[in-house]
């Protein structure tokens, strides 16, 4: 008897379900979460660390949180650059791929030469990018990153000289796909003008995505300054965050640089991973529709309990933006760009969104815990400023996971060369089969 299609999808359901108290019984560490949230360590890294707790006799204790980019705290980074009036990304770019701090000499050079690999190939931006535009910026920038093997004379060479200039070429490149993939999106899809804009190779890289993404190429100091600072602090975090583990995972196998940095960006398309900031931007438009004075605590308070309690904005209970897997009393790249935020938010007149969203920040710890009953540290994580920076530089929503992955490329590079040069074995975790036996039934007696 023949199945219908539904029929069908009825029994793929059954065949993918596993019993949830299977998981406790076997002891699998689910998502490689031990039961207390932290990770599983799986592997050693010198690139990054993202530190937000300390473990004393099994017990977890909460810390201010740290983000360290071999070892040099972000925030000394961006203060830096603060003080000195200067774009750091490249800076931390050759930091996360050599290991060193470049000296002015060779911070320079290097800078130059990103900038002078910003252009694609020949015609590449005509036959990879614009013959097949696709709604989403992400998919259209893994297949370009995919597409580059084809245009790379060595491209499966893993000696550490052919990788590391294989990365600084996706690094500068990547921005200028992110860049055609969308107005490709905008004109074939949104049916708008279609505008390619060289790159400069004289400007810094967020100074030259800024450029390139506004049709008449201007923009302000401080809002190229507030960009170079959101580069810098998404470029890294560890080797346990999903993508940057995604790129361990791959380079394992001895696949290609291009294979790598590509599953990359498929990992952090995902919502629950780069995408996470429009779920905080959505969240927002919910409640200024329905907070009648988005400064007053009272009414902002009482929405975020409606929220938790299942009863507003998409009926998940949860407060976008708030909470992390690893930092539990601050996100210091929250931190950094809140400050960036005000700023911002002062010169183009949006003081009180800011304020919503600082309200958001303050009340939310006590009133998950008082509607969830339970004691939970939790803290703003930088999805909840991202997007509302990324809103005030005028930058579409479909760009805000490109420019994640604008970031961290440089951080993927430098896992995908550590892992390696230095991981030895393929990652090949188990799966334990729970499955019951079953004879096999011939073709003729199947129902």
């Amino acid at each position: 008897m023949k199945k219908t299609f539904e029929e069908l999808c009825k029994a793929a359901g059954a065949a993918y379900s596993i019993d949830a108290p299977l998981y406790q019984r076997y002891n699998v560490k689910r998502g490689l979460r031990n039961a207390d949230n932290t990770g599983v360590l799986v592997g050693l890294t010198n690139i990054g660390d993202a530190h937000g707790y300390i473990v004393n006799e099994g017990d977890k204790i909460p810390e201010q949180g740290v983000l360290r980019y071999r070892g040099i705290d972000v925030y000394d980074i961006v203060s830096a650059c603060r003080a000195e009036d200067r774009h750091g990304f490249e800076e931390i770019t050759y930091l996360l791929l050599f290991g060193v701090l470049p000296t002015t000499e060779e911070l320079k050079r290097f800078t130059a030469l990103l900038g002078s690999l910003r252009n694609l190939p020949e015609g590449f931006t005509e036959d990879m990018i614009l013959k097949a535009p696709s709604q989403n910026i992400m998919n259209k920038l893994a297949r370009a990153v995919l597409a580059s093997y084809s245009y790379d004379d060595n491209p499966d060479d893993i000696s550490l000289e052919n990788m590391l200039r294989q990365s600084i070429e996706l690094i500068a490149r990547i921005p200028t796909m992110v860049t055609y993939g969308y107005y490709a999106k905008a004109h074939y899809y949104d049916k708008k003008s279609l505008i390619i804009h060289a790159p400069d190779p004289t400007l810094s890289t967020a100074a030259n995505f800024l450029r390139m993404i506004r049709p008449d190429n201007s923009f302000t100091k401080l809002e190229a300054d507030t960009l170079d600072e959101c580069l810098i602090i998404h470029a890294e975090h560890g080797g346990g965050n999903n993508s940057s583990f995604t790129t361990h995972v791959v380079s394992s196998t001895g696949t290609d640089t291009y294979s790598a940095i590509a599953s990359a960006v498929g990992s952090l398309k995902g919502p629950l991973h780069g995408g996470a900031n429009i779920k905080v931007r959505e969240m927002i438009d919910n409640f200024k529709k329905n907070v009648k004075d988005i400064t007053s605590r009272e009414e902002v308070g009482a929405y975020i309990e409606k929220v938790l309690r299942k009863e507003a904005f998409d009926g998940a209970g949860l407060i976008y933006g708030m909470g992390h897997a690893i930092y539990t009393l601050s996100d210091p790249r929250a931190k950094i760009l809140k400050e960036k935020a005000l700023e911002l938010a002062k010169e183009k007149g949006r003081e009180d969104e800011f304020t919503l969203y600082a309200l958001i920040e303050e009340l939310t710890p006590s009133i998950f815990c008082s509607v969830k009953g339970v004691e939970k540290d939790m803290c703003a994580n930088v999805d909840l400023y991202s997007g509302f920076v990324y809103s005030m530089l005028g930058i579409p929503h479909e760009l805000y996971t490109p420019l994640f992955a604008i970031s961290r490329t440089a951080g993927w590079c430098a896992h995908r060369m550590e892992e390696v040069l230095c991981g030895g074995k393929i990652i090949r975790p188990a799966y334990k089969n729970v499955f019951r036996k079953k004879e096999y039934e011939p073709i003729m007696g199947r129902k």
